[in-house]
């Protein structure tokens, strides 16, 4: 799965939406692109990480509720 890369006013604005730092940024010429670019899809790595994270948890939780209704199931 390939994902087109933004640049230009359309990163700064994906920059902006994910509340990436614009910190040591600019240059004389402007935005550095490439840093902000690493900045940016870290961000949307972050941001899919915790969502996996979020998924596992329910996963796990609806884990012990099947074996503690097994568990009982047996007890019975």
């Amino acid at each position: 799965m390939s994902k087109k890369l933004l640049n230009g006013q359309e990163l700064l604005a994906r920059a902006r939406e994910l509340g990436v730092s614009e910190h040591d940024l600019y240059r004389d010429s402007g935005p550095n692109e490439a840093e902000l670019q690493r900045r940016v899809l870290e961000a949307e790595r972050a941001n899919r990480e915790a969502w996996l994270w979020l998924l596992a948890v329910i996963a796990a939780i609806a884990s012990l509720f099947s074996a503690a209704a097994a568990w009982l199931a047996v007890l019975r």
